[in-house]
């Protein structure tokens, strides 16, 4: 890979970056820069050589040279940049040559950190993951290796690779709206409750990352107009995305325009309190044994409300979209064939719930039409495997990964385009029950997604810091403000070995500054609407 010498100058003379880099590790900073997966369409259409970073020169086995042709997989694009990107069969020796050949040159140049798209979530590619981080290993210097998108990912998922490397992604791309912000607490809710935070990872530890911070000075999805506008987000919003991703340790990567900050997101980014947090705390985990109050209530109004919370629970409607999981996993084994005669039959999803009002799901199969002369190569490959479509009369076929990028508040809801020969379309039903993708290796699921007459909610956070002080987060998710409260005794209950009882703690609120002195038998505090509290309690543990 060659960078482009008219906008990069220095890499005139086969310096690729090397000459970037030393300006940004004089300045006491570390380089890194974005990958996509595989091999570009560009170098496959040129055929160029694979070269053989240990002996120099072509790459050879088996008597001959070998090129991109001969490594690209082209039924295996990048979903949503089909004509950038595809895979490289990793079974190959060429193919594992180009990658090695690839990550040593980013070596050499001195980069520090990369970021590896279009092979994580619903872009899943085991082989090559796996093939990269045994290359980096090998190295003489660490490169962290991070892994994109996130787009519904599991924690089957994450267990597959966080020993491979050391963050990925866990949601689509997060931008500066409240409901990119709320689609992340359940994830990472379910990734704390699986042990993934500070799991082990490549030469050191791993972590989920909940994506960049949108504060700042940004500009627009998919726009090529560099940044131009002010983060839509408010100050409390700002705020509860800030004290999640670092409740969450997640790592804080800042998306906005360095060269243009403010002083209200300078002092949010620098926060010592939830720098320390991110860095430092353990045992972080949503904390559940919380209640919440919509402002003051009379007894006629607490009484009301609480009719209409009965009614609410019964106003919701069970909505199931196509998902995708590890098929390690003990979700996916769900599926089966039904013959509806003799040239018709459907693939159906049987509902684990027990419910007797959800009929099956089910998606009418296909074969794969007769190959073109170009594509007899993949024939044997696929043989086995077919469509999925939604319809029998419509020519649309089910495709594992979306066509664009999801945000992070887009639930993919299943994503369906015009039939064709892509592995992203191919499917194999398995005896086990296992409905298998061709494209990522990943397997189908049905999830029941409810659609909640009321939105919203509160949530809370704990951890504990290096010091023995524990840092408790409430946040409103509700469209209102809300009293949130949580009993000093139940804070032992998320907290293995501290017993603690009325009047053993005293601490402070962060974003109000409040000192709340010695605490009686709970902590409460209002809340604006989509805002947090964030409190820093030093507490003495009785025997």
């Amino acid at each position: 890979m060659a960078p482009d010498p008219g906008r990069w100058p220095s890499s005139n003379g086969g310096k690729g970056f090397t000459e970037v880099a030393k300006k940004v590790h004089s300045m006491g900073l570390k380089f890194g820069f974005h990958v996509m997966r595989g091999i570009s369409t560009q170098a496959v259409n040129a055929n160029t050589p694979i070269l053989d970073s240990i002996k120099g020169g072509v790459y050879e086995e088996n008597g001959r040279q070998w090129t991109a042709k001969d490594i690209a997989l082209t039924e295996r694009a990048c979903a949503w940049m089909p004509h950038g990107f595809m895979s490289v069969n990793t079974n190959l020796g060429a193919g594992r040559a180009f990658l090695r050949s690839l990550y040593k040159q980013y070596a050499e140049w001195g980069v520090d950190f990369v970021k590896h798209d279009c092979v994580f979530g619903d872009d899943f590619d085991l082989n090559e993951i796996t093939v990269v981080s045994e290359v980096l290993k090998e190295l003489d210097r660490p490169i962290m290796y991070s892994l994109s998108p996130g787009t519904r990912v599991t924690p089957a998922m994450a267990k597959e690779v966080n020993g491979l490397v050391n963050m990925y992604r866990i949601t689509g791309d997060d931008w500066d709206t409240w409901g990119d912000v709320a689609a992340h607490f359940n994830i990472s809710r379910d990734l704390s409750t699986a042990n993934m935070i500070g799991a082990k990872g490549l030469l050191g530890k791993s972590w989920p990352d909940m994506d960049m911070l949108p504060l700042g000075t940004l500009t627009d999805p998919g726009s090529n107009e560099g940044p131009h506008r002010k983060c839509r987000l408010t100050i409390d919003e700002q705020r509860t995305q800030m004290t999640l991703w670092s409740m969450a340790k997640s790592p804080l990567m800042f998306g906005g325009d360095v060269r243009d900050l403010d002083d209200p997101t300078y002092k949010l980014l620098t926060n010592p309190i939830l720098l320390e947090i991110d860095s430092f705390s353990s045992n972080n985990r949503e904390f559940p044994y919380v209640t919440g109050m919509n402002g003051p209530r009379t007894r006629k109004q607490i009484l009301s409300q609480g009719i209409r919370t009965c009614l609410t629970k019964v106003d919701k409607s069970d909505t199931r979209v196509l998902g995708l999981t590890s098929c390690k996993d003990s979700k996916p084994n769900g599926w089966s064939i039904k013959t509806l005669d003799q040239d018709l039959a459907q693939i159906c999803w049987n509902d684990k719930s027990g419910s007797r009002y959800l009929a099956p799901y089910c998606l009418y199969k296909r074969k794969l039409p007769l190959a073109l002369d170009a594509e007899i190569i993949y024939k044997q490959t696929y043989q086995g495997k077919h469509h999925l479509l939604a319809t029998d009369g419509m020519e649309l076929c089910w495709d594992a990964s979306p066509k664009g990028k999801p945000t992070s508040k887009e639930f993919n809801r299943g994503s369906f385009s015009p039939c064709k020969w892509d592995a992203n379309q191919m499917w194999e039903l398995n005896n086990n029950g296992t409905l298998l993708n061709s494209h990522s290796g990943l397997c189908a699921t049905v999830n029941a997604v409810q659609d909640d007459a009321v939105s919203g909610g509160i949530r809370s956070w704990i951890a504990t810091g290096r010091k023995g002080e524990i840092y408790l987060a409430f946040f409103n998710l509700n469209p209102e403000k809300t009293t949130i409260s949580a009993s000093i005794s139940d804070l032992a209950k998320a907290l293995p070995g501290r017993n603690l009882k009325v009047g053993s703690c005293k601490g402070s609120e962060v974003w109000s500054g409040k000192d709340l002195g010695i605490i009686g038998g709970s902590v409460s505090m209002t809340v604006e609407m989509h805002g947090c509290a964030l409190f820093v309690l030093k507490c003495i543990s009785s025997s």
